[in-house]
């Protein structure tokens, strides 16, 4: 019984060990064929890296804003009797706006007219009693007195009526409309806004870094998006006297001839200010740049070996520092060279180090003005 029971604990650990065996060469032979596995190469684009010199400029954002720009709003409370505008339109300084109901005020100045008329009269007889020595100094002076409070008096209706009488304080361009006929308006209520729009600022920021290139009359153009025709030329008027502390950043105003109208106060404009100088750099497609938090960087094909010592087609990463974009370029300011033959697309799905197969019947778009429809 004991014999039988040894045969058969041994069948079953040569069993087990036969089966252990065979599984651990399938194992190595699994192992073996994943390091040896390749994967496909990725097709890209690529192109020469060209090197060409661009003018020397500063960026930044900017707003339009109005020379001069206000609303209009009712100076006293009343009714409004009439509106003399057209929203939208012209205006020069001094045209009537809106002219609210003064039937009280006026009725309150022809009273007011009549005293003072009266008080002159009594003053003249006064001058003449007084200088003839029968009327005395003191009520003369009393009636001298009482005829400029009525002149006062009639003075202050009329600007009080002339202040019912809503004129565009200078000269410029309208807005909507905010009231209505026979509506009331408490003082201070906005009636339209009136912008001067020729010429308009621009006010856009740099960094303090760049303050010692500014000047003033310092060339600006500004892009602006949907806006056709050439872009608008300023030029710098006046830099802040403070830097941002949370930004470290200047504020820069130019100014700009706007005859046509075509920049309005609120717009968004890329400011340009150039430099008169050119930098030399290296432009190369937006889509070559593999942007990250821990650097920017690009792909250069080269010819690379694996471990097994062959020859192939790759590519390195290199990190780059990009300057301003232009189009559809970007510049490289380091860490490229002129002629490096770059990814153009595709670069997404590199690794360092990864096989490529360059395939260029499309190309990307490198162009400094590219049109809309191959933007």
């Amino acid at each position: 019984m004991k014999k039988r029971m040894v045969v058969m604990l041994v069948a079953v650990a040569g069993f087990l060990a036969l089966i252990g065996t065979v599984k651990f060469r399938q194992i190595q032979a699994g192992m073996a064929m994943a390091a040896s596995f390749a994967p496909p190469p990725e097709a890209v684009t690529t192109m020469k890296a060209p090197r060409q010199e661009w003018p020397a400029s500063l960026s930044g954002i900017g707003t339009v804003s109005a020379v001069s720009g206000v609303v209009v709003s009712a100076d006293l409370p009343g009714v409004v009797e009439s509106i003399s505008f057209e929203p939208g339109r012209s205006v020069e300084k001094g045209d009537v706006l809106v002219r609210l109901d003064t039937r009280q005020e006026r009725a309150q100045l022809a009273a007011a007219e009549s005293a003072r008329d009266l008080a002159r009269l009594n003053l003249d007889r006064a001058k003449g009693l007084n200088s003839e020595g029968i009327l005395a100094q003191s009520d003369y002076d009393r009636s001298s007195a009482e005829f400029a409070q009525a002149e006062a008096r009639v003075g202050e209706i009329r600007a009080t009526i002339q202040r019912k009488e809503i004129r565009a304080p200078f000269s410029g361009q309208l807005g909507l409309r905010q009231v209505n006929l026979g509506q009331y308006l408490a003082g201070g209520d906005p009636i339209v806004t009136v912008q001067a729009v020729d010429p308009v600022y621009v006010t856009f920021s740099l960094p303090q870094q760049e303050l010692a290139r500014l000047k003033v009359g310092g060339v600006v153009t500004a892009s602006v998006e949907g806006l056709a025709g050439p872009e608008p030329t300023g030029r710098i008027t006046a830099l802040d006297a403070v830097v941002d502390e949370s930004t470290r950043n200047v504020q820069v105003q130019a100014t700009f001839s706007n005859a046509s109208g075509r920049l309005r106060p609120g717009m968004f404009v890329q400011a340009h200010v150039a430099l008169g100088q050119t930098a030399s750099i290296i432009a190369v497609p937006a889509s070559a740049i593999s942007y990250a938090p821990y650097g920017d960087s690009v792909f250069v094909v080269a010819e690379l070996t694996d471990p097994k010592g062959a020859r192939y087609k790759g590519v390195k990463q290199q990190f780059v520092k990009l300057g301003a974009s232009r189009g559809d370029q970007v510049a490289v300011v380091s860490g490229l060279e002129e002629g490096q033959e770059i990814v153009t697309s595709g670069a997404f799905k590199l690794r360092p180090n990864a096989a490529v197969l360059v395939n260029n019947d499309v190309t990307m778009s490198n162009a400094s003005a590219p049109k809309p429809e191959n933007n």
